[in-house]
């Protein structure tokens, strides 16, 4: 279900029109128009709740961005655009318009009964009118979902004792994407790069290698970390739709899911940590 929510949702960041719909709003480039359209349903907010809330950036980068784009431009014409952008590069990459409009119905309940404790993006995405458009309309459910399962992702890595920049080391060291393209992507200096890694290695969580790898202990952390996730995920939200519904949603979305794979549109090395082999 994961695999299949993050495909639609990360049209969103990385189809064609995401960085020009940014800029004629007036945004300065891509990352400002990362962090100003997926910041947008939470209003026009500082640097500090969008660091917290996204986990992992490193907060100069963010704060390169936020608050200055809303100088530039409104949450409300973010969410326009974002909408558009998505709805836009869905359709193109050949979603199934009346796929995605039985998948919404089956989801439309699910994230207006979920649980919005401690899920400040999800709750945020789940006040969001929904767009007339049955495509755009699925694409801000499962925004809306992928968002719940992130801030439940958070939850479980401060309840490991594991930063946002300690996270991607894990993954790192689990083969999930190259050190290199998860740096590049979150904007830490070398000094606190290297530290995070050290203070893992002092935990016994990674080995003392160059290129670390996970010890015995840190594949247990991740793990955990990883279950604790899912369970979230379930019981705060997709148990209402019970395992049948998940599966009659993946079922619908698969052909518009390998449409979005197929189309190229998403780096096949990504910082989701996403498979498109499939």
């Amino acid at each position: 279900m994961w695999a299949t929510l993050e495909t639609l949702h990360d049209v969103t960041y990385f189809a064609e029109g995401v960085r020009p719909a940014g800029m004629a709003l007036g945004l300065r480039g891509y990352w400002m128009t990362y962090f100003a359209f997926r910041a947008a349903p939470l209003g026009a907010v500082e640097a500090g709740p969008v660091v917290a809330a996204f986990a992992g950036f490193c907060p100069a980068m963010v704060a390169k961005a936020l608050p200055d784009a809303w100088s530039r431009t409104t949450p409300s014409a973010c969410l326009r655009a974002r909408a558009e952008v998505s709805t836009a590069a869905l359709r193109e990459a050949g979603a199934d318009p009346r796929a995605c409009e039985r998948a919404a119905r089956l989801l439309g309940p699910v994230t207006a009964a979920a649980d919005p404790t401690g899920r400040p993006l999800f709750a945020a995405n789940a006040a969001l009118e929904p767009p007339d458009d049955e495509v755009g309309r699925l694409w801000q459910l499962v925004t809306t979902l992928r968002e719940h399962r992130g801030d439940g992702h958070v939850s479980a890595l401060v309840a490991a004792g594991v930063t946002g920049l300690e996270a991607h080391w894990l993954q790192i060291a689990n083969g999930r994407f190259p050190e290199a393209v998860i740096r590049q992507a979150r904007g830490w200096p070398d000094g606190e790069w290297a530290a995070a890694a050290e203070a893992l290695r002092s935990r016994g969580l990674l080995t003392p290698d160059a290129a670390p790898a996970l010890t015995a202990a840190g594949r247990a952390v991740l793990a955990a970390i990883e279950t604790r996730t899912d369970e979230h995920a379930w019981t705060g939200g997709l148990s209402l739709l019970g395992e049948q519904g998940t599966e009659e949603v993946i079922d619908l979305l698969r052909p518009s899911v390998r449409a979005v794979a197929a189309s190229g549109m998403l780096p096949q090395v990504n910082p989701a940590g996403l498979s498109l082999a499939s």
